[in-house]
């Protein structure tokens, strides 16, 4: 039987071995080439295809008026992750096994995200200070326990000017997790002042006088009328409450102004400013 079988079976010619090798490698040439070209094909209509997503997502931001470094973020972001998918579906064409590269792009971006928790808030908080807008470049603006004019929205810190000209760097999450009191986002505001004067002092004397001071101040408005009152009776004085309104650019000026015109008119009309005072009684006791 065995003699039988190896007499059946045709020896192998070794004279057809490179003949066959050559016809192996034009196979796998051929097919590896098919592959390459479509891997290839897929990479560049990928990133013209993108080219195009970006380009219409600038157009409607553009149109929508967003603000430039979250347009520019926005476009850098979806180019970037759409230029993966690019990459991972070439490679897939190649014949290689995707699974494993998203599998490390995932860990790899899970991985970042946990490091960068503070980091990421604060963008977040960027991309929500740009798109809501409660501030802009040159507004004053109180946040955070910091007070000062805005420099640089940027998509991770917001850059503050302070009046003594110091400049403070905020991560934009501690501004977004604070009430914001944004001083330059109407056009008038409201100056308040509180003038304490004696009770011997004559009430509509006083009044009057305020009166003149405000009507010969020209940065105060006439409409709306400012509001002179009698809003306190202290322990030491009668409290006088003064609401005038001013341009927003005013504001620091006209107060200052007024409180030292306020001091001189009262110091010529003879109205006094009390002090705080206590009076202390002794008694004497008998003795026994």
């Amino acid at each position: 039987m065995n003699e039988d079988i190896a007499t059946d079976a045709a020896p192998f010619d070794w004279a057809q071995l490179p003949e066959l090798l050559q016809e192996k490698a034009v196979d796998l040439g051929v097919t590896f080439g098919i592959k390459i070209m479509t891997a290839l094909a897929i990479f560049f209509i990928g990133k013209f295809v993108i080219r195009l997503v970006i380009s219409g997502i600038r157009k409607i931001m553009q149109k929508q008026a967003v603000d430039k470094t979250l347009e520019k973020f926005i476009c850098n972001l979806v180019s970037m992750t759409l230029l993966v998918v690019v990459i991972i579906a070439a490679i897939g064409a190649m014949g290689i096994q995707t699974t494993s590269f998203i599998a490390i792009f995932g860990a790899a971006g899970l991985a970042v995200g946990l490091a960068l928790q503070g980091s990421l808030s604060n963008f977040a908080s960027g991309v929500l200070i740009i798109l809501f807008r409660p501030y802009r470049v040159g507004d004053y603006i109180e946040a955070a326990g910091i007070a000062g004019s805005v420099e640089q929205v940027l998509i991770m810190t917001t850059i503050l000017k302070t009046g003594d000209n110091k400049q403070i760097i905020v991560p934009n999450s501690q501004i977004m997790n604070s009430i914001i009191t944004n001083y330059s986002t109407n056009d008038t505001r409201r100056v308040d002042l509180t003038v304490g004067v004696s009770y011997a002092d004559d009430l509509d004397k006083v009044r009057k006088t305020l009166e003149d001071l405000i009507a010969n101040e020209g940065r105060i408005f006439d409409e709306p009328a400012t509001l002179i009152a009698v809003s306190e009776l202290a322990d030491s004085s009668v409290n006088f409450i003064v609401r005038a309104w001013v341009k927003s650019t005013d504001y620091s000026s006209v107060k200052f102004d007024l409180t030292e015109a306020i001091k001189k008119r009262f110091d010529r009309e003879g109205i006094s400013f009390p002090f705080p005072q206590l009076d202390v009684h002794l008694y004497k006791q008998g003795s026994d």
